[in-house]
């Protein structure tokens, strides 16, 4: 089902979530769970920041019990803006 961000951007869902287990990984976490088309899924989550032994535990702990929708934005086919492109020039 598509769905319009603010920008006017068009995004469709990808894949639907939910988590099974969470890694810590050196930099962040990587999620691992089953999709509700049936398919295995890993992501991991960078982190630009260090953090105590005790924030990891428990945001690992909030991630664990999280489940995740990916989107991504449709673009228009190049083909078309060419055409769009050809049709606004006026002839001389």
């Amino acid at each position: 089902m598509p769905g319009d961000a603010q920008d006017g951007s068009t995004f469709v869902p990808v894949a639907d979530i939910e988590v099974d287990a969470v890694r810590p990984v050196q930099s962040g976490f990587r999620l691992e769970g089953r999709g509700t088309d049936g398919a295995d899924y890993r992501m991991e989550m960078h982190l630009d920041m260090p953090v105590d032994r005790r924030t990891r535990t428990v945001l690992a702990e909030l991630l664990a019990q999280s489940e995740w929708r990916v989107e991504r934005r449709i673009r228009p086919p190049l083909g078309r803006s060419i055409r769009r492109g050809r049709t606004r020039a006026t002839p001389e």
